[in-house]
């Protein structure tokens, strides 16, 4: 399932994602830097059921990935949400840390770009997040780039997301991703969204509606001789949405609170996610959860329908 280049590094697959990638099911990779990194247990292990419940209900079988004894575990267990669920301090390991966090033997949740990476090896093409990061305001100055989009760059997998955080320069972002030619494309709608807010203000490069188009574009992509990854946007539902100027203006107000109180570099996401979720009264928490399930659902589908373009012979 994994390249022979990437051989010495051991993958411990779960039965059901071993089966499904043998016979060319549809498999989804989720990060499990939201189990350790987010809510509180057992809030944080019910969130992750729910997420693979989503990616099963779009048609395909969910892989969670995480790190534990030197090895990359594609598919947690039930055992294994809980156990990292329950277990504090483990830390959030993106693909920079991942071989140091391999080599120590420890226990490590991946993130956006580490589950990226531990995707391409482990053959799964579709990989599902709430949203990616990408360049941060101000980074003209502070050259604070997510490495998500670094990675982007580098593994063949498709993303499906519901864009990036509006506490990020989103211009600049679809700028860098533009200029390294990795395809952004909306899925049945015109802009390119913003996490919990339906539109980010930008329109999207490209925007398809048909799952096989779909299907089609990413395997041209590669076949094409791109080495690099294929992005899918798909906005919460309207329902479930925050309101893009609440945002923006709770975000106004924290980031001068921010500048007087010198809060930068890995610190400033959270300060300002926490800010906007006291703007909201809480709103934008229950609208994570919303946004995580939502794209879930939909990277089930188009994983689904890759999967059967696939096995077409379309490949």
């Amino acid at each position: 399932m994994s390249s022979p280049a990437h051989e010495q590094i051991p993958l411990d697959f779960g039965a059901e994602v071993r089966d499904a990638l043998h016979e060319g099911r549809p498999v989804v990779a989720l990060e499990s830097n939201v189990i350790t990194h987010g809510l509180p247990y057992p809030d944080n292990a019910a969130t992750a059921r729910k997420v693979e419940a989503a990616v099963r209900s779009g048609g395909a079988v969910p892989a969670t990935i995480a790190v534990e004894g030197g090895r990359i575990v594609v598919g947690m267990s039930d055992a294994d949400i809980d156990r990292f669920a329950s277990t504090p301090g483990i830390p959030k390991v993106s693909s920079r840390d991942l071989p140091v966090v391999l080599a120590q033997g420890g226990m490590g949740a991946l993130t956006v770009a580490s589950s990226v990476v531990a995707a391409e090896l482990a053959g799964i093409p579709f990989f599902s997040s709430a949203g990616i990061g990408g360049v941060h305001r101000g980074a003209e100055r502070t050259m604070d780039v997510s490495s998500d989009l670094i990675q982007f760059t580098r593994s063949k997998v498709a993303v499906v997301c519901a864009g990036a955080k509006k506490i990020l320069d989103l211009g600049l972002t679809l700028e860098y991703l533009e200029t390294q030619c990795v395809p952004v494309v909306s899925y049945r709608s015109d802009d390119f969204p913003a996490f919990y807010c339906v539109s980010s203000g930008f329109r999207s490069p490209l925007r398809l509606d048909d799952d096989e188009v779909i299907a089609r574009s990413i395997e041209n992509h590669w076949a094409l001789g791109n080495h690099s990854g294929f992005l899918v946007t798909t906005p919460v539902r309207p329902q479930d949405a925050i309101d893009g100027d609440e945002v923006d203006a709770a975000l106004a107000e924290a980031l001068r609170a921010a500048e007087r109180d010198g809060i930068r570099g890995q610190a400033i996401t959270k300060y300002l996610m926490r800010a906007v979720d006291r703007a909201t009264e809480g709103r934008s928490s229950k609208a994570n959860m919303a946004v995580l399930v939502s794209t879930a659902e939909v990277g089930g589908r188009l994983a689904a329908a890759h999967a059967a373009y696939r096995k077409d012979g379309h490949r």
